[in-house]
């Protein structure tokens, strides 16, 4: 039996809004910081890096101008709190927060929680991402953490129950007890490393929050899921678990704008990489929800900012500030991260580690994460915003069967029927073109696969350069680690890239395509 006598924010005992009264709640929101914690520049037409299909909602910046970071970020929190009153609002966080930066890399995390601290944040959901410095570092940046990291779903096999305790909290807020519910990403296990979930198991956030919300729903006047799965799935939780007022969502770096309204229950997202905050309204009156509205609020940096916050940013970067700022090169034109297709910059790294290896074709993952180069001088810190991970460069043989499987896979990945069997982007290819077909059935849906020029053999064993992430079967790319003649160099990618840019700058990405993706809408 699930029991919920937690409670943050004041002392309750079947605390209910006032009878007859009525009472806003105000939840502020984010999603996916990847780490990023400074602003950066965009123009009319860019985005952050899951966009290009027309899937995909509109991710696009409307005007010029620098976006993002914590001051950013910090100033519209409180300029909030101020006008909605600060025991009115929740500060919700649903999940990528910490790595896939080279100041989270350097701090293992920390840095983002010492600023999340500042912030005053009170919930937030722990995503795939969290898990890339291993379980253990999770741990400790939980115990660092003023607020609870939780994610019902994600299962301590040693304790057999949700990581890290109760994976909800129930909050008073002006006389309003509010439910949240954490869920993580269920598929974390098939985008990092083994060794970084060792002693976890990743469940259904749905089955999850099955078990947990009629028995939250009991308790609170709101049913908050704070839930790192993605739109798509959310939406199935919607449909098929009643009585959540509200979900959070994170993972898939969405611009709901407007909020999604699925069956009884109101799905919101705010992009990624701290250049929005979110902010729903909910009116309760006698113990009920009677209207909730939403907003997505650009954290421009001439609109919002905190001295306090940009002080203690500085703070925290001063030990790495020259690893962090130091120029490695310049970029000849914007070099842009993909997700859901052919990615620039990506296929720029393929063909580096394909040249570098004589290698015949080369293979890496496409990946939601980082922001565009821009044209002029590059620092060490925007490489690694790109390519974060310590993996090293690695060789293989595969036959032309085996890389037609993996193509296959990755555009199931993309287009499972399922969308909890969704999981990483498009994979991202060097020294061969293909098509993807999404009109056609599962399976069936890569042609036109040439080698230099000439039609794909599959029978044929081709020289292939990839990295160590990928040889561990990451995003369920099995093939790869049936491998032959599998070598693993003593080299890592950023450190080849780096070089590349030292020596070859001004760098361009290749200008030939690679992949034609053909869609149904």
């Amino acid at each position: 039996m699930i029991t919920f006598a937690c409670l943050v924010g004041g002392m309750w005992s079947s605390a209910m809004a006032e009878e007859g009264s009525g009472t806003r709640i105000t939840i502020l929101h984010t999603c996916d910081f990847h780490g990023r914690h400074l602003p950066f520049e965009v123009a009319p037409g860019d985005a952050t890096s899951q966009t290009g299909t027309p899937r995909q909602p509109a991710n696009t910046f409307r005007r010029a101008g620098r976006i993002g970071g914590f001051a950013a970020l910090a100033g519209a929190v409180e300029r909030f709190r101020q006008k909605r009153g600060s025991e009115h609002i929740l500060l919700l966080h649903a999940g990528d927060t910490f790595s896939d930066d080279l100041l989270g890399n350097l701090t293992r995390g920390e840095a983002i929680i010492r600023m999340m601290n500042a912030t005053g944040y009170d919930f937030a959901a722990l995503g795939n991402h969290d898990f890339d410095y291993g379980f253990d570092q999770t741990r400790r940046l939980h115990e660092v953490a003023d607020f609870p990291l939780r994610a019902a779903n994600v299962i301590d096999e040693e304790t057999q129950s949700s990581l890290f305790g109760e994976p909800f909290r129930l909050f008073e807020r002006g006389g309003v007890i509010v439910g949240v519910l954490a869920l993580g990403y269920h598929n974390t296990h098939e985008t990092t490393a083994p060794k970084n979930v060792k002693g976890l198991s990743f469940t259904s956030g749905i089955e999850a929050a099955r078990q947990y919300v009629p028995q939250l729903r009991k308790q609170a006047d709101i049913v908050v899921v704070v839930s790192h799965q993605g739109t798509a799935v959310d939406k199935r939780l919607a449909r098929e678990v009643a009585g959540i007022d509200l979900i959070v969502g994170g993972h898939s770096h969405d611009r709901l704008e407007p909020a999604l309204e699925v069956e009884s229950t109101t799905i919101v997202q705010v992009m990624s990489d701290t250049v929005a905050l979110g902010e729903v309204r909910i009116d309760v009156q006698d113990g009920k929800v009677v209207a909730i509205e939403d907003e997505l609020h650009m954290l421009w940096e001439d609109q919002f900012h905190d001295e306090t916050m940009a002080g203690l940013i500085a703070e925290i970067r001063r030990p790495y500030r020259e690893t962090l700022e130091t120029v490695v090169g310049e970029a000849a034109t914007a070099i842009a991260r993909e997700y859901k297709q052919e990615s620039p910059f990506d296929t720029l790294v393929a063909d580096l580690l394909r040249q570098r290896t004589n290698a015949e074709v080369a293979l890496l993952p496409g990946v939601g994460y980082g922001v565009t180069l821009r044209k002029g001088e590059v620092t060490r810190e925007q490489l690694y915003a790109l390519l974060p991970h310590p993996v090293k460069l690695a060789t293989l043989e595969l036959s032309g069967q085996q890389i037609h499987e993996t193509l296959e896979q990755s555009a199931t990945n993309l287009r499972a029927a399922d969308p909890s069997q969704r999981v990483g982007g498009l994979i991202q290819t060097a020294g061969m073109t293909w098509t993807v077909d999404f009109t056609r059935p599962e399976g069936e849906r890569v042609r036109d696969i040439r080698v230099a020029g000439a039609p794909l053999d599959s029978n044929r064993r081709y020289r292939v350069a990839t990295h160590s992430g990928m040889l561990q079967g990451i995003h369920r790319y099995d093939q790869l680690s049936k491998g032959m003649d599998v070598q693993v160099k003593d080299e890592k990618v950023i450190d080849i890239l780096e070089e590349h840019f030292r020596k070859s700058s001004p760098v361009s990405p290749p200008d030939s395509p690679q992949v034609t993706v053909i869609d149904a809408m």
